[in-house]
């Protein structure tokens, strides 16, 4: 049973203007196009396009998408196609595909499909179904195009996300006056038990030679006092 082909007659209505400012109107009606040249339309798109029967076995795909994947109609025909798509996503898409077969519904999805060269590269997929010239369901037709610089770039934006976030995270309010330090609840609690709590740090308590000089100045204490690298 042949698959409908769908009538294409868009008419085109428009205004030409000349140098003048004279405005002309203008119909043009193109003819519905035959089988054998919906067929040509098919195998010579600029995308890779695709068509499954009623059991959603694939039994055709176009000229573009054999010289993507480099290999033959016999070779993607019936399930053949899933063995070009990257085992990880191989699962997903034959669910995602199963769900909207059986419920005769538009599906969309991205996976990776090896190149001729046995690069992965990411794809869009769209599917539609399609009736038959009695109106009976005829299986599904679709059509792939290549955005791995689209998933790549949307990939190097969420990496961006997740390091400035964690960079956010690491930074540590903390008061230039008393140097308490503000936990994730927005409670404030000395720098010491805070260190204590959050990194097991246990302390020995005493003064520095400048303490001991502020604090106590008739106390001679010998070692460092000043800055690092002075005595």
């Amino acid at each position: 049973m042949e698959p409908r082909i769908v009538s294409l007659q868009p008419r085109l209505l428009g205004e030409v203007s000349g140098h003048d400012g004279a405005a002309d109107e203008w119909n043009m009606k193109m003819e519905p196009l035959s089988l054998e040249e919906f067929r040509e339309v098919v195998e010579q798109a600029p995308s890779m396009m695709w068509r499954s029967d009623t059991t959603a076995a694939g039994d055709s795909v176009n000229e573009c998408w054999l010289a993507f994947t480099g290999r033959t109609s016999e070779e993607e025909a019936g399930n053949g196609w899933g063995e070009g798509v990257h085992p990880e996503d191989l699962p997903r898409c034959l669910a995602i595909y199963q769900t909207a077969f059986d419920r005769r519904e538009v599906f969309e999805m991205e996976y990776r499909l090896r190149r001729f060269d046995d690069v992965y590269r990411w794809v869009f997929d769209r599917g539609v179904p399609f009736t038959s010239a009695t109106g009976e369901f005829a299986g599904y037709i679709g059509s792939c195009i290549d955005v791995t610089e689209r998933v790549e770039a949307r990939e190097a934006l969420r990496k961006a996300q997740e390091a400035e976030v964690k960079r956010l995270q690491q930074l540590l309010p903390i008061c230039a006056h008393c140097k308490s330090v503000r936990d994730d609840q927005g409670y404030w609690t000395e720098l010491e038990a805070y260190l204590q709590e959050h990194a097991d740090m246990k302390f020995t308590h005493g003064l520095c030679p400048n303490c001991i000089k502020e604090l106590y100045p008739k106390i001679h204490v010998k070692g460092r006092s000043g800055p690092k690298g002075e005595w």
